[in-house]
């Protein structure tokens, strides 16, 4: 139907111009095939709004415009879900007048959520790596993976930057500085779109501002945090070329981001110049009249977030069918707005080839070989397990160690805690197991997840392993409690492994809508602690988390401490490797500790009146600061220098030059962050911000020479007049291996005129290194 660029605006211009109303709209909702009531629901309002009323030979008789999660609403084997794609795909070619086939979408925060694919890491692992390149091959991988399987666009990444660790959805999150998460974000979807597939920015915007860190509450941010902390990922990832986008549910200063223009057109379209489609997130034009109640019916409904710039209406047809019909032939809702959304969803279509002659739904992987074993096509195969370990062993985070760690070969080893002996501690809420598996418990995980426990008593160190529960995640009893107790005073070394269970909307301790009231570990979890602490012997903490906890009242009795998040299906392995020494530390915290009290929302990126004070009884002080990671064999800085100049034009760059040098007898790594502080602005700033921090490998007995590039647009903020401006003056570069472990401080004058940059200002800096 379309081969090269002109041809295929043609053909979008000709259906335009000949389709019928009610053909323009099928194209502007999906459709969410195989939802049922007894598989248990997965989000709130599933069922009340994805329940489909009508038959499907009438639903696709118009056209459809995108099929919902035909791979990761139950658990379907690989051939048999793909088969049945295509022939659904043939049904809607066949049904409407011109043969156009829906675009199919599935999550991929973790992977594609399908069972049997492969689970990576969790998001914030991709920010404790600080390794864009890793995570860029990540998103490669699953993009090829949907590729195959006939899955166009992938809901991901998450480009919200944690703002309050009690909400729930910080697992999703990549961090809490706008630039980690950016750069980081930015990598996947380079990576996903290298494969033909769509990334979907989550969520535009505001979302994780929520007021109490509840979810979908309403946002109460101000100007300048939005457009300095919110914003600059999503912009970062536009420019790396992503294609969706997905609104936030939130309401901003009372102001439904579904229904409004000046975000979703005005800002998004006019100002950062994107031309893909909006998609909606699930439900969100419907909670415009039964959440927000701004609308008084799903037509009303359906005009604002049109008119707003909302293009497709997912999961299901609910507002964008008949009602938006309806109100555009009573008048109420301008054809145009149909049209601007048609035109939108038909060109990404053509983009994708799917309104190519010689498109065909049948998928690359039913021509793929069966696995012997399993008897169906083998999606988590060696390169997927591969790469989920190598980001695994990136991101542990060692935040404690008096010695203990690397622990010794043949050691009598208690292991304790919840999360030692469950493969549901390695994965997050978003992956298919914990997303759709937890309602199909009789199916199996589909993929081989080890426990710590198994690692642990397989690995090569010759570990003498014996286990405990202690207690459940939360629940528990004393008797169990005394019994783990009792078990790490029989040891050499305790290794308590405590943490979260991931759910949905209270189905766990950590994901979407299972928000915390306080930050102090759930459960009896820290009576657990306190108890194998009691016992005397050596305890390492292993955290296995989706969320910072407060640590401040036992970590001075801890010999070591590890930071695991979500690790994916290979975390154990990754986790075994660290502990034993055969991998060096290499993780660096995306999220701030909470210190003292355990109830402090604040993140790192905070102006002086956030800080300890004398005026207030509460120290927000964090007990790991974001940026901290500790090695066993840590890097020598041999010397920290910016340009000689001392001097920084406005519109000019400046040099920082750090040179590293590996002492030890196997290969170590270190990222190297650079901070801003502004002594003198025209608003009150952040006391630092992040400016750059490239992760540095060195072999035994390597020095090597790190330039960090700064351009003068990274110092930028929204000043008074609400226009983003570069100063000058006297600024600090503080450079170290972390926001609170800061090796040199060195003073610049910026010099030159106030200047005035907007959405093609430099936000990355370059870095070389010899």
């Amino acid at each position: 139907m379309a081969g090269d660029r002109t041809s295929r605006e043609e053909l979008v211009e000709s259906l335009v111009a000949r389709m019928s109303l009610a053909e323009k709209v099928a194209q502007l909702y999906g459709v969410w095939v195989g939802i049922d009531g007894a598989d248990g629901e997965m989000a709130p309002h599933q069922h009340e709004f994805a329940r489909l009323h009508t038959a499907w030979d009438d639903l696709v008789r118009d056209g459809l415009g995108q099929l919902t999660r035909p791979f990761g609403t139950t658990p379907v084997g690989v051939r048999t879900g793909a088969a049945t794609l295509a022939k659904t795909q043939r049904e809607i070619m066949a049904a409407g007048r011109w043969g156009i086939p829906a675009l199919v979408h599935e999550e991929t925060l973790t992977g594609l959520a399908a069972w049997r694919a492969a689970v990576y890491p969790s998001p914030l692992c991709w920010g404790a790596s600080f390794d864009p390149a890793l995570v860029e091959r990540m998103g490669a991988q699953i993009g090829a993976t949907m590729r195959r399987l006939g899955v166009h666009q992938g809901l991901a990444p998450v480009m919200d930057v944690a703002r309050d660790l009690r909400w729930g959805r910080v697992e999703e999150t990549i961090g809490e500085d706008p630039l980690l998460v950016g750069t980081i974000g930015s990598a996947y979807v380079r990576g996903m779109q290298s494969a033909g597939v769509l990334a979907t920015l989550k969520h535009f915007v505001g979302y994780s501002a929520s007021k109490g860190g509840r979810n979908l509450a309403p946002v109460s941010a101000g100007r300048r945090e939005i457009a300095d902390v919110l914003l600059p990922p999503f912009e970062m990832a536009l420019r790396a070329g992503a294609d969706s986008v997905m609104n936030s549910y939130a309401d901003v200063d009372g102001m439904p981001v579904a229904a409004d223009p000046t975000l979703l057109t005005d800002l998004l379209r006019d100002t950062y110049g994107f031309t893909g489609t909006v998609v909606a997130d699930y439900f969100s034009i419907a909670f415009l009249q039964t959440l927000h109640n701004v609308a008084g019916s799903p037509g009303e409904a359906a005009g604002l977030a049109l008119a707003a710039g909302i293009d497709v209406e997912l999961p299901t047809v609910h507002c964008y069918g008949p009602p938006l019909v309806e109100a555009v032939e009573r008048g109420e809702v301008d054809i145009a707005l149909v049209d601007r959304a048609l035109r939108r969803v038909l060109w990404q279509k053509a983009r994708l080839g799917l309104l190519d002659e010689d498109w065909t739904p049948e998928p690359d992987v039913l021509d793929a070989e069966e696995d012997a074993e399993s008897g169906d096509v083998v999606l988590d195969d060696a390169a997927a397990r591969a790469l989920a370990g190598e980001l695994a062993r990136r991101s542990v985070v060692l935040l404690r160690n008096t010695g203990t760690l690397p622990l010794a070969p043949g050691l009598r080893l208690a292991v304790v805690g919840p999360r030692a002996d469950t493969p549901q501690a390695m994965m997050g809420c978003y992956s298919f197991p914990m997303h759709v598996g937890v309602h199909h418990p009789g199916v199996g995980l589909g993929i081989e997840v080890p426990t710590l426990v198994e690692a642990l008593r397989g690995d090569a160190a010759g570990y003498d392993v014996r286990y405990e529960q202690g207690c459940p995640v939360t629940g528990g009893d004393v008797a169990d409690i005394a019994a783990a107790a009792g078990l790490a005073a029989d040891a050499d070394v305790c290794v308590a492994v405590l943490g979260d269970q991931a759910g949905l909307f209270g189905g766990g301790t950590s994901g979407e809508g299972c928000d915390a009231t306080s930050l102090r570990l759930p459960g009896r979890q820290e009576e657990l602690l306190e108890a194998v602490l009691a016992a005397g012997t050596p305890v390492v903490l292993v955290l296995l988390v989706g969320r910072p906890y407060e640590l401040e009242r036992q970590v001075d009795r801890l010999a070591a401490v590890v930071c695991g998040f979500f690790p994916g299906e290979e975390g154990a392995h990754a986790l075994a490797d660290v502990l034993s020494g055969r991998t060096d530390p290499m993780g660096r915290l995306p999220v701030s500790f909470p210190g003292s009290g355990g109830n402090q929302p604040a993140t790192y990126l905070a102006a002086p009146l956030a800080r300890r004070s004398k005026v207030s009884t509460v120290d927000p002080t964090p007990l790991f600061a974001f940026g901290h990671g500790l090695s066993y064999t840590p890097i020598e800085w041999t010397a920290v220098a910016g340009d000689p100049s001392g001097t920084w034009a406005t519109d000019g760059t400046f040099d920082v030059r750090v040179t590293l040098r590996n002492g030890a007898a196997g290969t170590v790594s270190e990222v190297v962050q650079v901070y801003l502080h502004d002594p003198v602005a025209e608003v009150a700033r952040p006391v630092q911000s992040l400016l750059a921090a490239p992760r540095v490998d060195l072999a035994p007995g390597e020095t090597r020479e790190v330039t960090i590039t700064l351009h003068a647009d990274q110092t930028s903020y929204t000043g008074a007049s609400g226009r983003r401006q570069v100063d000058s003056g006297a600024v600090e570069l503080r450079v170290g291996a972390s926001s609170a472990d800061i090796r040199e401080v060195i003073e610049v004058s910026m010099t030159g005129p106030r200047r005035y940059v907007g959405f093609d200002r430099v936000m990355e800096a370059r870095v070389s290194q010899v």
